[in-house]
């Protein structure tokens, strides 16, 4: 796993633990992606999750910018809450 990956990983569980999801809302506002990049990412980020290329998504999560990240942060907190509460 690579270290932005880990790092990715360590701010979800730690978010997790806050309930207070209130200072990633306000991180997600501040994008610069519109909507458009955002369901591409995600649609982009389930089907590279689901395959047994472990190297195809690493090489591909090591290529996004810092706010695509942010994104996929808080889909996985938002998500895992969801999943949580159901």
């Amino acid at each position: 796993m690579t270290e932005q990956a880990q790092q990715l990983d360590n701010g979800v569980i730690a978010e997790l633990q806050n309930k207070d999801h209130s200072s990633l809302a306000q991180q997600l506002n501040g994008l610069t992606c519109d909507h458009s990049d955002i369901v591409e990412l995600l649609a982009h980020y389930l089907v590279l999750s689901e395959q047994d290329d472990d190297q195809k998504f690493d090489d591909w999560y090591d290529n996004l910018c810092e706010d695509q990240q942010l994104v996929l942060k808080g889909f996985e907190i938002i998500r895992a809450h969801y999943e949580n509460t159901n």
